[in-house]
């Protein structure tokens, strides 16, 4: 079983939102690096998309999406969110959040995943 969890996939329209949620009764997310990665249809390997260290606030975004995309967490809560905003049918793919070693790396726990589907 899964240490970590995903929720807040679904279906949405083009140009909507949707947020993610990642957390784990497991695992201390402070002590890791928090990724999320997606995997489009028909695609061979999940790609990063953006990586949080909740101990330093630090954040990054591999790619173009971050300026729609954005990722941030709660210590508290022992939770990390990806808010994704304006969405485009290209965003469709499993989303998986996954607690790594550090950024770029891929050492770690993985999410069960979570479906995300844009309509046009």
């Amino acid at each position: 079983e899964s240490q970590i969890v995903e929720s807040g996939g679904g279906s949405a329209q083009a140009w909507g939102s949707l947020r993610l949620s990642c957390t784990s009764s497991m695992l201390t997310f402070d002590e890791y690096a928090i990724v999320w990665f997606r995997q489009a249809p028909g695609t061979p390997a999940p790609e990063a998309l953006s990586c949080t260290t909740l101990r330093d606030g630090y954040t990054s975004y591999t790619d173009s999406r971050e300026d729609r995309f954005t990722i941030s967490g709660d210590s508290a809560k022992n939770t990390v969110y990806l808010q994704m905003n304006n969405l485009k049918p290209e965003d469709t793919g499993v989303y998986v959040c996954a607690a790594l070693n550090r950024c770029g790396t891929f050492d770690g726990y993985y999410g069960r995943e979570t479906q995300v589907t844009v309509s046009s």
